[in-house]
């Protein structure tokens, strides 16, 4: 079984200048716990799995499978497949469905084969196919799950990796809700020759790639060893901790002494910011991470990086979803009412 890269804890570590360090002051309280350390029913309820999607079932039969596979109360998958379409679905755990919303927003890549209803010269397909990069009106079929209204949709990329007569095979990257069927039907009628996509593979979903797949009847395997045998090591390589599901945005990591008025709801203080990501946007989502490596919050920026930077006071992000639970971190924050006294 190839091994899963271990899940890197060096919130510190600045690449290419990218984090910025305002206080290195260490974690060493008896709180809390590094993701990758966490007891194996911890890791699993705060864990997401990779799951290689086969045709047949759909998105929410996945999750399900995925649920009753653990034994826990819930599982969320990260945005709906069609039955007939493969690929990866990420499936969040127990409590880590708390950020399925965020990572259903997250961008998506796809490998789509689309057929031409007739011959078309090549220079002509490349054209065509290039001029669908960009933004992009979209009308929900009849059969989804979302109103039918046109709305806009973004294609961030559109390569094609082969042509074959009437078959061209594409890597799509595209915002979340985007519909590759549609898009092939677009590209056929921008063609004047007609187009249906005819396969599709989900290739990436946020920061989770198909490098690693996993299926159904491995985690199956996997959590029959370990009640068999104790041993949880098969599990560990096929579970992520819910922390990986938020790599791509920009992150704020706190003291130890902000985290469980965090965890109540709180705005983050200026004052409880020990580091944090130098591509913040005011305005955007932000997630917040203890020193550990325990993600907090989603949390929406209140600051730009030069503010956070050069403020002594004010709130740094305002919290959107708490996704850690009060009483890991001790309490010793005074409530908004007496600070405001």
């Amino acid at each position: 079984m190839q091994k899963k890269e271990s899940f890197r804890n060096d919130w510190f570590s600045a690449e290419s200048g990218s984090f910025i360090v305002l206080s290195e002051i260490k974690a060493n309280g008896p709180y809390g716990t590094a993701p990758k350390d966490r007891p194996i029913l911890e890791y699993i309820d705060k864990g997401v799995v990779v799951i290689n999607k086969p045709s047949g079932p759909t998105s929410h039969e996945i999750a399900a499978y995925v649920r009753d596979i653990f034994g826990v109360s819930a599982a969320g998958h990260s945005g709906s497949l069609d039955p007939g379409v493969t690929g990866i679905q990420p499936v969040m755990i127990g409590k880590a469905t708390r950020a399925v919303a965020a990572l259903r927003l997250s961008g998506k890549e796809y490998i789509c084969l689309m057929k031409l209803h007739r011959s078309v010269p090549e220079k002509m397909i490349r054209s065509a196919v290039s001029q669908f990069a960009g933004n992009v009106y979209q009308m929900p079929p009849v059969r989804s799950a979302v109103k039918r209204a046109l709305r806009l949709r973004r294609i961030y990329y559109i390569d094609i990796l082969e042509i074959n007569d009437l078959h061209v095979l594409m890597r799509v990257g595209c915002e979340a809700g985007t519909y590759i069927r549609k898009l092939c039907h677009d590209i056929g009628l921008s063609l004047g020759a007609g187009a249906q996509m005819q396969e599709l593979v989900r290739s990436k979903a946020g920061p989770f790639d198909d490098s690693r797949p996993v299926s159904l009847q491995e985690l199956k395997d996997a959590y029959v060893s370990w009640q068999e045998t104790g041993d949880e090591s098969g599990l560990r390589d096929l579970i992520l901790p819910m922390e990986s599901a938020f790599f791509q945005l920009p992150r704020i990591v706190v003291r130890d002494t902000a985290v469980d008025a965090l965890c109540s709801g709180a705005f983050l203080a200026k004052a409880g910011v020990l580091g944090y990501s130098a591509n913040i946007i005011k305005g955007d989502l932000v997630a917040v991470f203890t020193q550990k490596g325990e993600v907090v919050s989603l949390s929406t920026a209140l600051m730009t990086p030069d503010e956070i930077q050069n403020a002594t006071n004010g709130f740094a992000a305002r919290p959107k979803a708490v996704l850690m639970d009060k009483g890991i971190y001790p309490k010793v924050w005074k409530n908004r009412q007496k600070q405001e006294d």
